[in-house]
């Protein structure tokens, strides 16, 4: 289990479902789409519609791309990334 962000901030979350767990099965609000209390995800960065997310229960850290303004793909983010990292 990974420990939280240092970036990992309360005051900046969102609300979409954790591919590692299932935390959210069950719940009323968020079955029905709508935001509650206990199930949100810290919003640790963002990259144009890419935001990296992490699971405040399991502590999985993932990226999402919401689909909100200029969408870039994953794989691209990954692969600049890799590229800035010298691991291309």
């Amino acid at each position: 289990m990974l420990p939280l962000d240092p970036q990992a901030d309360p005051g900046r979350r969102a609300w979409v479902t954790c591919p590692n767990c299932d935390d959210e099965r069950g719940c009323g609000p968020c079955t029905a789409g709508r935001t509650c209390a206990d199930h949100w995800r810290y919003l640790l960065t963002h990259t144009g519609s890419l935001l990296h997310l992490q699971c405040p229960g399991c502590t999985h850290v993932w990226v999402h791309e919401s689909g909100f303004g200029a969408t870039r793909s994953v794989l691209d983010h990954h692969a600049r990334a890799r590229t800035d990292l010298g691991t291309a």
